[in-house]
């Protein structure tokens, strides 16, 4: 998967000239944390940097709530965004596999990243974003079970769960490997009326099978 495929591109942005009262109203407003800061030059929309709700908190004094129903007036409300943003901020681009974007956020300790093609701002990726797509390596409206199994080294999952389901009446929705301490791990999440015939195969096979877990429909 990449970044494209789960980005927003309906992007609220703001000006860099932007006070930073006005941005933490937009903010407040649109129920969001962090803006792109970007300079328009015809039908290109270029990225300058990011503002985050935390820049302008530490822009204020502490008497001050910026995100207020009718935060008072102070003179750092004319404060520009210019002056707070991050500028260089990093990003992604739309062809980016998405675990980049996720290690990046997890790296850098951020909630976003500006997805940028050629210097020009194409949407945001965000940690909402990244849930949906963990929660879409498992969505099925169909009841079924997941199973998470250790591997041998080296072992081709994809061709060990075909020759386990061979001759059973169940459908793969979806597979993935992963590295638990050192270890390859397998999960697997299938559906069919073949289950439980699946299952003893799996038994037999000697695989360490390290959870089994029953998936309500969701039709």
């Amino acid at each position: 998967m990449i970044v494209g495929m789960w980005m927003t591109t309906d992007t609220i942005t703001i000006r860099q000239d932007a006070t930073i009262a006005e941005a933490a109203e937009l903010m407040a407003k649109r129920r969001i944390r962090r803006l792109p800061v970007v300079k328009s030059q015809a039908d290109n929309t270029h990225l300058l940097g990011i503002v985050s709700a935390g820049d302008i908190l530490h822009a204020f004094p502490p008497n001050v709530n910026p995100f207020a129903v009718q935060p008072r007036k102070s003179a750092e409300d004319f404060v520009t965004v210019r002056q707070i943003m991050t500028a260089n901020s990093l990003t992604v681009r739309p062809d980016s596999p998405i675990e980049e974007a996720a290690q990046l956020m997890r790296t850098h300790k951020i909630g976003a990243l500006p997805v940028v093609r050629v210097g020009r701002l194409v949407g945001v990726i965000t940690e909402s974003d990244i849930f949906r797509v963990l929660a879409s390596l498992f969505a099925s409206p169909e009841a079924g079970v997941r199973i998470t199994f250790a591997l041998d080294k080296k072992e081709d999952a994809l061709s060990l769960i075909a020759g386990l389901t061979e001759g059973h009446a169940v459908h793969v929705v979806s597979l993935f490997t992963s590295v638990q301490a050192d270890s390859p791990i397998c999960v697997v999440q299938l559906t069919g009326s073949g289950m439980n015939a699946f299952l003893e195969a799996m038994w037999k096979s000697k695989h360490r099978v390290l959870n089994v877990l029953q998936i309500p429909s969701r039709g």
